[in-house]
């Protein structure tokens, strides 16, 4: 039997099991009658057909894509105007076949594994949808990629946008909050910009000459600090805006206004400093701050052909996660960045989710959760990308300080991640046993004693401790690396670089 070109959809009860565990039978009987009533008849309407019901899940075809997610989309509307059951709704399109009424194939598997990442009361679809709808018709926006238990490689996942809904890009969300959001609204003259201003241009038709008029009128700016808040955009217009290093905001004026007093009442909470004290009652003297991840460069040592790691929203640098903002990876041809979220900039220009740019040295890199600076380097690293973190720790003089994966008390740990999803191997015997035997990089380039940092008075100190992984120091604005083959002088502002960890010498914060 041959196959056809469906849209598959799954719809399925939010927090059925929670609700499981504190209904009577005849309460439960009523969530799924009122599940069934609400998203049977919006199905039928827009050509769909219920293929099957699996209790707080329906099994959903349609001949068009557009019209899948209009019915995903309406239905969510419904649900939000009845203050009753929340839903989620996933699909995607793709060749299915169809025996004795019931779908079977590749695409129904990607519905169902899009539909257990996709959040509550919200419609996310697969690439086959997002090819073959009417980009024009559906309000969109893209999620990031993800990787699908039991479906091989990546797939860039995007989300239909309902008339009461707006997710707003955290660079935007986060001006709101910071008083440096301007919304410069159709036929209203451009206000006085605070400094690093985001302007969020609004009522304009995308790609009219009032939208052009605008943006010309304003100062010159980063591309990436301008976005446009539209609900429906024709694919042309958003690829026009977007090459040119600009957001967009999906939403209706309604759901934008609602989204953006909600990330005003959002309080942050004010921590103090992260910074360990080796000895109590006393003031640091040098702080050594985990600023950055090295990258080696490939192959490596017969083993490793390319690999990649992700960053995720706190800065933690991982071998893979579906909630990445962005990847690194390092191939032999370069170093590339692949935006996996939205508001990705580099250099001031926006690169769109799921697009992947080589890096060059000095690139800076924006994301939602601060920047980050690429630069090239040497003995046989690709790159470092540096960015402080939290990570830290306060050294006073006449202490001695170690790093490692299991540094000795008072020590900095390196990061020791596990799992080997994002190296690829290089052919032959020697990868075959390095896999087996639990190779990764984070293990094979840095010692659980790797270094120490001794503070006397008036100097400071590079001791190497490991035999066999190299440690070495780059000094402030250098951009080469010296090998610590001995103890070295170090200042304030200098690095230290092992395996794949930077860690930066600072004068503490006082």
């Amino acid at each position: 039997m041959g196959t056809v070109t469906r849209t598959v959809a799954f719809t399925d009860l939010a927090n059925y099991t929670a609700k499981v565990s504190r209904s009577n039978r005849e309460e439960l009987h009523r969530i799924l009658q009122e599940h069934e009533e609400l998203v049977s008849p919006i199905v039928a309407r827009h050509g769909g057909r219920v293929v099957k019901n699996l209790g707080d899940s329906f099994m959903v075809l349609f001949d068009a894509a557009t019209d899948a997610l209009r019915a995903a989309l309406q239905i969510q509307e419904m649900v939000t105007g009845s203050g009753g059951i929340s839903i989620r709704l996933a699909m995607t399109t793709g060749d299915v076949e169809e025996i004795e009424g019931d779908a079977f194939g590749e695409s129904v598997n990607l519905a169902a594994r899009i539909l257990a990442k996709t959040p509550a009361a919200e419609v996310w679809f697969g690439p086959g949808t997002r090819v073959c709808m009417n980009a024009a018709e559906i309000p969109w926006e893209g999620v990031g990629r993800f990787r699908l238990r039991g479906i091989p490689g990546e797939k860039e996942i995007f989300r239909a946008i309902p008339r009461h809904a707006c997710w707003l890009p955290d660079p935007v969300a986060q001006a709101a909050k910071q008083g440096s959001l301007v919304r410069l609204r159709r036929g209203a003259r451009p206000p006085l910009l605070p400094p690093e201003p985001v302007v969020l241009l609004e009522g304009f038709t995308p790609g009219s000459p009032a939208l052009m008029d605008a943006v010309d009128s304003l100062p010159v700016l980063n591309p990436a600090s301008l976005w446009l808040a539209t609900y429906n955009i024709a694919s042309e217009d958003r690829n026009a805006w977007q090459d040119a290093g600009r957001g967009i905001v999906v939403g209706t004026p309604e759901a934008l206004d609602d989204a953006i007093e909600e990330a005003l009442k959002v309080v942050t909470r004010t921590s103090g400093s992260d910074t360990i004290v080796l000895d109590v009652g006393l003031q640091a003297d040098v702080e050594l701050v985990m600023c950055g991840l090295a990258l080696p460069a490939v192959p490596l040592h017969e083993v490793v052909s390319s690999y990649f790691y992700d960053l995720l929203p706190n800065g933690h640098w991982v071998n893979r996660s579906d909630q990445s903002l962005l990847r690194v990876e390092v191939t032999p041809q370069a170093t590339k960045l692949h935006a996996l979220s939205p508001g990705i900039t580099l250099n001031g220009r926006s690169i769109p989710s799921g697009d992947a740019v080589p890096l060059s040295d000095g690139d800076q890199v924006q994301t939602s959760n601060g920047g980050l600076r690429f630069e090239t380097s040497d003995h046989g690293y690709a790159g470092l990308m540096i960015a402080d973190t939290e990570m830290r720790l306060g050294v006073v003089t006449g202490t001695t300080a170690e790093l490692g994966r299991e540094p000795r008390h008072p020590g900095l740990p390196f990061p020791d991640r596990r799992g080997q999803d994002n190296i690829r191997w290089c052919p032959g015997q020697r990868a075959a046993r390095a896999r087996a035997n639990g190779f990764t990089l984070d293990r094979a380039l840095a010692g659980r004693r790797q270094a120490a940092v001794q503070v006397s008075e008036g100097a400071i100190h590079l001791k190497p401790l490991h035999p066999r992984c190299a440690t070495y120091m780059q000094r402030s604005g250098a951009r080469q690396l010296e090998l610590a083959d001995r103890v070295l002088d170090m200042s304030i502002g200098d690095r230290i670089v092992a395996g794949t960890t930077v860690v930066g010498l600072r004068a503490p914060d006082p």
